[in-house]
């Protein structure tokens, strides 16, 4: 390291107080690091010590107890003190055989004064060099913090930032992209990349003071992860407040660099509609896709919209932000992400980047990510609905997932909270429910069979609609359809009684419970829309950030 902010026993050794000492045991413990001096005229300290102390003793408290002596220096070795100082001639004459034996075996130094020293000059100008040590620490810190903010302003690469840090602390640098390789500044053999790679993992569950690493945080998400690691001295404060510095400004520089692409993409979007509406041949799409660098793993595609609910008129979420989540997220489940964007309507061609073909199940766990990201919980000014297209293996065919995922839109906005679902191939009777719509009056139909119980209901309140849905639903368990309504049996007999008058007493016939069941789903369809929304959107995606 080219500073070294740490103060040793080997360094307050050379200071004038020290001029006639000597060292009676644990000579390899003069590189412990020493951050306070405490004068100690007692037989027990563990509870005043919080390590690296510098302990000065006339021995007093020990003079003719060999066993404490023994007991006050093992416990000066428990709490981790840097040493043990004695002033010899006054109360102690000699230290015992055994205190040194433990001494050398954790290498306890224990400094002998031959004369009468005066402590508080000790104290004072130890301290006083600790003092100037912190406030030149911090007067370096904020030198390499403004250097580093003026340098941010014309960096092009991380990897300028990561030269940065190894010229301040001469150590080794290792920077980690989410799912990507680690690169290590400067270059070292693959053998010793693998060793000190494996020290960074024990090093999360097992601290070692060689070893210091700064999670990089995007979003609320890991997006990369910066470390440091020093074959032979450990790392020090100054270090950790240098790393802590550098990941910030990391950070900042990988949010720019996101931002100018981003950007970028924005020149895309009349392309990708062309896409988007089938317009591509498939030989242009793979020339798109050759000239950005991407060969996707397998064919396999699926859209997904988005559609924003701001919470007021006139609040406009900021869609980069957005993006960047998105891309984020879907990326780390495996998918290569194009935007196109409209007012208040995100749409997403997700391209299969992996060889396991499970697009479904991967949507759903970045759906998921993404709901319980903090970046959704608590910076918001809109509810999101999602809805996704068929899954098509084939790039030519993105305009058949985009035209479903319209449908699969459309149709959420019609279904009340409890039955809403994101994809289209899980909407079943609702795509038939769609389209039965555009060429039949479903109201007229939907009235035939279930008009008798809706208005009973509207002159009586007696609940008898949901009645029928909870008992069709329970395949006419008497007993669990009244647990679910929580009625009593003879309620239930009673409602069933009315059913049976209004619909029919063959209304659980086969064909016939099959139509009102049908007919149940028509009527929440059409009676389910949530023009009131976000207040009753459906998917509970969270909330958007201002």
């Amino acid at each position: 390291m080219k500073e070294i902010f740490q103060l040793t026993v080997s360094d307050i050794l050379k200071r004038k107080n020290f001029e006639n000492t000597s060292i009676a045991a644990g000579h390899e413990g003069v590189t412990n690091i020493l951050k306070w001096v405490h004068v100690v005229e007692v037989t027990s300290i563990r509870h005043l010590l919080k390590g690296n102390e510098l302990i000065l003793s006339t021995g007093i408290a020990w003079k003719d107890n060999p066993a404490q002596f023994l007991s006050m220096v093992k416990e000066l070795i428990e709490m981790n003190a840097a040493g043990l100082c004695l002033e010899m001639g006054t109360y102690l004459s000699e230290i015992p055989a055994d205190v040194i034996e433990i001494a050398n075996q954790h290498q306890f130094p224990i400094i002998l004064f031959h004369q009468e020293v005066p402590f508080v000059e000790i104290t004072q100008d130890i301290h006083s060099e600790i003092i100037s040590q912190q406030y030149r620490k911090i007067s370096d810190l904020e030198n390499y913090s403004q250097r580093l903010n003026k340098r941010l302003l014309s960096i092009e690469t991380y990897e300028d930032i990561l030269q940065f840090i190894f010229s301040a602390l001469d150590v080794q640098i290792i920077f980690r992209l989410k799912n990507q390789l680690a690169e290590f500044v400067p270059e070292i053999p693959l053998h010793d990349q693998t060793v000190i790679l494996q020290l960074l993992e024990s090093a999360k569950t097992q601290p070692c003071d060689k070893l210091a690493f700064a999670p990089i945080f995007l979003f609320g998400q890991e997006y990369a992860e910066l470390a440091i690691y020093s074959k032979d001295i450990p790392i020090s404060e100054y270090d950790f407040l240098i790393l802590d510095r550098t990941a910030t400004a990391l950070a900042q520089h990988l949010l720019r660099e996101m931002f100018v692409e981003e950007k970028k993409r924005v020149e895309e979007t009349e392309w990708l509609q062309g896409w988007l509406e089938g317009e591509h041949m498939p030989a242009e799409i793979h020339q798109y896709l050759a000239e950005n660098g991407l060969r996707p793993k397998t064919p396999d595609t699926a859209v997904l919209i988005t559609k924003l609910f701001p919470f007021k008129e006139k609040a406009a979420p900021d869609i980069t932000y957005l993006k960047l989540l998105f891309r984020s997220v879907f990326e780390q489940q495996g998918f290569i992400v194009f935007f196109v964007e409209k007012r208040n309507e995100l749409t997403m061609i997700l391209l299969n980047s992996r060889a396991k073909k499970n697009l479904k199940e991967r949507i759903k766990n970045a759906i998921q990510s993404i709901e319980e990201s903090e970046f959704i919980r608590k910076q918001c000014s809109a509810r999101l609905m999602m809805a996704a297209g068929r899954f098509s293996n084939s790039l030519s065919d993105v305009h058949k997932s985009y035209f479903t995922a319209k449908e699969t839109l459309r149709i959420q906005q019609k279904m009340t909270k409890k039955q809403s679902c994101e994809f289209y191939e899980d909407l079943h009777l609702y795509r038939l429910i769609s389209q039965l719509s555009k060429h039949t009056d479903l109201q007229e139909l939907a009235n035939e069979y279930l008009n008798p119980v809706i208005q009973y209901d509207q002159k009586y309140n007696a609940k008898l609609l949901e009645t029928l849905k909870v008992y069709l639903e329970c395949n006419g368990s008497k007993q669990e359809t009244s647990n679910k309504l929580f009625i009593v049996r003879q309620t239930l007999y009673h409602r069933l009684q009315k059913l049976e008058n209004l619909l029919g007493e063959d209304f659980m016939d086969h064909e016939k419970r099959v139509a009102i069941e049908f007919m149940l789903l028509v009527h929440d369809y059409l009676h389910g829309s949530r023009s009131n929304l976000p207040e009753q959107i459906s998917g509970s995606f969270g909330e958007f950030m201002n």
